[in-house]
């Protein structure tokens, strides 16, 4: 499956990055007289622009290249830097609007106030911090892993599985790693919750299998009692990049299948094991990735074949949608799914109470636990990250889960 990328966003994107540009240059002519204040500020944005451009179009037969790492990264930082410059000056500019409506009642009558220069100043500091902000996000966020826990009651778990836990990481992206030593404290963290099971829900890599071969010794040091397993997510099938031919790319998702094997992870490709426990067991079944505009390539009834409808089972799919479309209200009653994919974009807020990412206005449930049916998502944040080379407020996710049998 190859994907198109559809340059009509981001030529809009680019559109009202000129203009946001050209608002800001008002606010900035109040604090800075100098004559080439207008070419140097519009040539820098006329530079950016067209560099992402070139980096957008550049990205289908190069994959997220150096070119197109500096591009957008230098076009996000600012434009987000200066969304939060153009808001501050809105609302400043929405004051003096009402502050000269005031002078209706006096006998001059309207007029305009002008611009307070301490209040530029002060959004020039907002702009300054959200630069740092990112500088953070990309040099430290993007390692900075957390341990989150969940615990999760059943009235159909097995007695002997009472108590049992496992592990998820998701989204490693190992082409986008930089600091092998910071991957590892993330390699120790994984097994210092001494789980009974790993598993792990897709997207070992970017685009090439080659990208996961330095750190196949980091990620074969994860190990669990019943083992470690996994799944392919919508970047392992190398669709998003040119290949010379359908035969190099085969190959190249047969050479990610192996390094699966070599890390130590057992692939589940629409297929499924028992886990057994004094004499119980549980499904643990995993299918290759389905979602919705990422290809729908697993077979969930595959998967499930010679499982009974009152087994206690557990799948791994990389896809949050294809829980909402084919697993949620399946017949065959699966109590846990285990998913990835969205990273959480990466950025958002995840405090005092406040759960917001852009990412919500594409997934509706995009991070953490969702019950519907009495059956459990889980979407975890993403171990790794691509696109944007950090994280701001969406930290590294790995997972535990503790299985408990309810009690009457």
């Amino acid at each position: 499956m190859k994907r198109k990328i559809n340059l009509l966003p981001f030529l809009i994107i680019a559109i009202l990055f000129i203009f946001l540009n050209g608002y800001i240059l008002t606010g900035l002519a109040v604090v800075i007289s100098s004559n080439i204040l207008v070419p140097v500020f519009w040539s820098i944005v006329f530079a950016l622009t067209v560099s992402i451009i070139i980096a957008i179009r550049r990205m289908r037969k190069n994959g997220v290249d150096r070119f197109f790492t500096i591009a957008s990264h230098a076009f996000l930082i600012l434009f987000v830097a200066e969304l939060i410059f153009a808001v501050f000056l809105l609302l400043g500019d929405i004051y003096r609007f009402f502050l000269g409506m005031a002078t209706n009642f006096a006998p001059e009558g309207f007029h305009w106030v002008g611009r307070n220069s301490n209040w530029i100043t002060f959004s020039l500091i907002m702009f300054a911090l959200t630069v740092l902000m990112f500088i953070y996000g990309i040099t430290r966020g993007k390692y900075a892993y957390r341990v989150i826990k969940h615990t999760l009651y059943f009235d159909d778990l097995p007695k002997a599985f009472d108590g049992f836990t496992l592990t998820q990481i998701s989204d490693v992206h190992a082409g986008s790693f930089t600091k092998p030593n910071l991957v590892q404290k993330g390699i120790d963290l994984i097994n210092a919750q001494k789980s009974d099971l790993f598993v792990f829900t897709g997207d070992l890599v970017n685009n090439s299998a080659e990208e996961i071969k330095p750190y196949i010794n980091h990620f074969s040091q994860i190990k669990a009692p019943c083992g470690q397993f996994s799944v392919l997510g919508n970047h392992d099938y190398g669709d998003y990049i040119k290949w010379p031919s359908e035969n190099d790319k085969t190959k190249n998702l047969q050479q990610l299948k192996d390094y699966h094997a070599e890390i130590g992870f057992k692939l589940l490709l629409d297929e499924h094991i028992e886990i057994h426990k004094n004499g119980e067991k549980i499904i643990l079944a995993g299918v290759e990735n389905w979602g919705v505009g990422f290809g729908e390539r697993g077979d969930l009834q595959k998967a499930l074949i010679n499982t009974k409808n009152d087994d206690f089972k557990i799948l791994l799919s990389h896809d949050p949608t294809h829980w909402e479309a084919q697993v949620k209200q399946n017949p065959s009653k699966i109590q846990l799914t285990l998913a990835g994919h969205t990273h959480g974009m990466q950025f958002g807020i995840e405090a005092l109470g406040i759960k917001w990412s852009p990412v919500k206005y594409r997934y509706k449930h995009w991070a953490g636990l969702k019950t519907e049916y009495g059956r459990y998502l889980n979407i975890n944040r993403g171990f790794g990250f691509i696109g944007f080379s950090g994280r701001i407020g969406i930290w590294p996710e790995i997972t535990v889960i503790e299985l408990k049998r309810k009690t009457t």
